[in-house]
């Protein structure tokens, strides 16, 4: 079956560059598009960026300039690069596979998650 493990989480500081990963197993990996979604406390869940197969790329206006997101096929791996770390940045990041619905990136497997906690 499919499985998509995170991992690259904890607790940073602002201004932190941590790097999420996120492995891929039991599908085809570069035929997916692939997501990172975020959810804050008390916030419902938020799509931060997706790369589509052929390796276009769509940012929320909050991460723009500040997250990258990258995918490595050999690797069945997609990343998620943050920099410039805020506190509103916590939550808990999902990586997902995903499909395109009318240009729009449509989730249909979700990774158990890994939580980033930006506090000094």
């Amino acid at each position: 079956q499919v499985q998509l493990v995170e991992s690259g989480g904890g607790l940073v500081q602002p201004g932190g560059s941590p790097r999420l990963s996120c492995a891929a197993s039991g599908m085809i990996f570069s035929a997916n598009a692939m997501g990172w979604y975020r959810q804050a406390p008390g916030k419902e869940r938020e799509l931060v960026a997706d790369i589509d197969r052929g390796g276009r790329i769509t940012y929320a206006d909050s991460v723009k300039g500040r997250f990258t997101i990258s995918r490595d096929n050999a690797k069945n791996t997609v990343y998620l690069q943050m920099n410039s770390l805020k506190p509103e940045d916590t939550g808990v990041y999902y990586c997902s596979r995903g499909t395109y619905y009318r240009g729009t990136y449509s989730p249909n497997i979700w990774g158990q998650g890994t939580q980033v906690t930006v506090s000094s």
